[in-house]
């Protein structure tokens, strides 16, 4: 099973930062409607690739500061999925 992930988001605090900038202001900076700012905002929407990059560069930062995930059930990679060898197999 894999495990549930969480998108948390800092772009409130970003936002607050940034000189207070409302949300209508960010809104319009990045070409979408103050409710998805809103939406986002409250864990509701998660943005598409290009708008998390689009808000990213409004505030200078990296995506990963705006954004960062939380696994519910522990840590899944590629590599776990795969049947492990024993010694001496290739």
């Amino acid at each position: 099973m894999k495990p549930k992930v969480q998108i948390h988001n800092h772009l409130k605090k970003h936002r607050l930062l940034a000189g207070g900038m409302t949300q209508q202001e960010l809104a319009e900076r990045v070409g979408v409607s103050r409710q998805t700012i809103l939406s986002i905002e409250k864990g509701r929407y998660n943005p598409t690739i290009g708008l998390a990059l689009r808000l990213a560069a409004v505030f200078e930062v990296a995506v990963e500061d705006l954004f960062s995930l939380e696994e519910t059930s522990g840590i899944s990679h590629p590599e776990d999925d795969e049947p492990s060898k024993s010694k001496g197999e290739s």
